[in-house]
Order: structure tokens, then C-alpha cells, then sequence
């Protein structure tokens, strides 16, 4: 029993450190998610907003290399579910590899992707799957409306954008790949749960994800019909 106990003990710790840092990282998401959304022309077309199935996160992406490098960062990903809540609760995940456009040294940079349609949130249903390979990315536009239903929208299953030093753009995540975080998100929701679970609504949301809400439910509302 003693030895239960003592294991107990140095568990709860880092238990607790682990939820905060989980919970840290939506709160982070959803700050970034609000200064690009509140940029006005330089921000991600809110018509695009208004038809992707799927937005993603990833606050403080780390990037190394001369003009083609690495990359790994956490995020979160939410995904429109017909309910009144209108997004799902956010899926803890982790992008690795590829690059992000041109850049030289090392730093951090925030990155937001959105799904565009079924066949890009049928992909994040998987293990992992890669940018460019499984599921076709583009560089998104910027602005504060372009036509959602033009050929950007229509040939990319997943628009990204990355901010670094103030500037803001779109980028391409090719060769990037992405999968679920399970030890966060178990840690997050209190047991073993699957992005496939979270991301169609199964799964209450947590309290932290209330910043990520306001900004969508504001500039990607949910639709009655969807």
C-alpha cells in the first residue's frame, strides 16, 4: 500500500503541471486566434472562416534551419458540430517536419490552419497524416474577404497562416505532418478519448476553450441547417 501511495504522490504533481500546461496552450490558442482575427485586412477572409469545417491552432511553433527547416509545435483543433454550440471541443495536437516558407535562423511563429471541407476533417480523424501528401495544403489568402467559393476554397483541403515578428501572412505547411496529442488530451478530459470522439462533439469542452468559442461563434458562426 505504501508504495501505491508514494507513487501517488509524485504523480499528483506532475499531473497537475501537465493539465496546466494543457490548459495554458488553449488559452494561448485562443489569444492568438483573437489579435489575427481582430486585424481587420490583415487577417484570414472571414468568408473562409465562414465555410471551413475545421480550425487549428498552434501558438509558438518552433522553427529552426537556413531557408528550409524544421519545425514542431502544440496546438488545439476544433471542428463544426450540429449542435447549439456550433464547434466541438478542442483536440490537443501536434504538428512535426516540413517547413514554413522561407526563413532564416531559429525562432517561434503562431500558426492558424483551417479545413476547408469533409475530405481535410476526414484526415484529421487518422493517427497522422501529412500536408501535402495525404491532404492537400495552400498558402491562404489575406484579406478581409475574398470569394469562398472560388478556387482556393474549392482545390485545398487545408488554408494556413503563420504570424512572426507582427507580420502576418499565409504560408504554406507542406510536409508538415499532424497527429493527436492522447496523453494531453486524456489528461485534459480525464480519460483515454479519440480525436475522432472530441472533434464530432462527444466530448464536453472544457472551461479554458471559452476564448477559442467567443472568437469563432463571432467571425465563423454557426448556422442553423449545418
Amino acid at each position: 500500500m505504501k508504495p501505491i501511495l508514494m507513487s501517488l504522490c509524485i504523480l499528483a504533481p506532475l499531473f497537475g503541471d501537465a493539465m496546466e500546461d494543457t490548459n495554458k496552450r488553449i488559452h494561448e490558442s485562443a489569444t492568438v486566434l483573437s489579435e489575427i482575427l481582430h486585424a481587420g485586412d490583415k487577417s484570414i477572409p472571414e468568408d473562409l472562416l465562414h465555410h471551413a469545417q475545421c480550425v487549428g491552432i498552434i501558438p509558438n511553433l518552433k522553427r529552426a534551419g537556413f531557408i528550409v527547416g524544421g519545425k514542431y509545435g502544440k496546438g488545439v483543433v476544433t471542428c463544426r458540430v450540429p449542435n447549439e454550440r456550433g464547434w466541438s471541443a478542442p483536440s490537443t495536437v501536434r504538428v512535426e517536419g516540413g517547413s514554413v516558407g522561407l526563413q532564416i535562423g531559429a525562432g517561434e511563429t503562431d500558426v492558424v490552419f483551417i479545413v476547408m471541407n469533409q475530405s481535410g476533417e476526414n484526415q484529421l480523424m487518422k493517427d497522422k497524416f501529412t500536408i501535402g501528401g495525404d491532404a492537400t495544403g495552400m498558402a491562404g489568402p489575406v484579406g478581409r474577404s475574398t470569394q469562398a467559393g472560388t478556387d482556393i476554397a474549392m482545390r485545398a483541403e487545408i488554408l494556413s497562416y503563420s504570424r512572426s515578428h507582427g507580420l502576418f501572412a499565409g504560408v504554406s505547411l507542406e510536409g508538415a505532418t499532424l497527429r493527436p496529442d492522447r496523453d494531453d488530451n486524456q489528461i485534459l478530459y480525464g480519460q483515454p478519448v479519440t480525436q475522432r470522439e472530441i472533434l464530432h462533439g462527444s466530448v464536453p469542452p472544457p472551461p479554458s476553450a471559452g476564448g477559442i468559442y467567443a472568437e469563432l461563434n463571432r467571425y465563423a458562426p454557426f448556422k442553423k441547417g449545418e
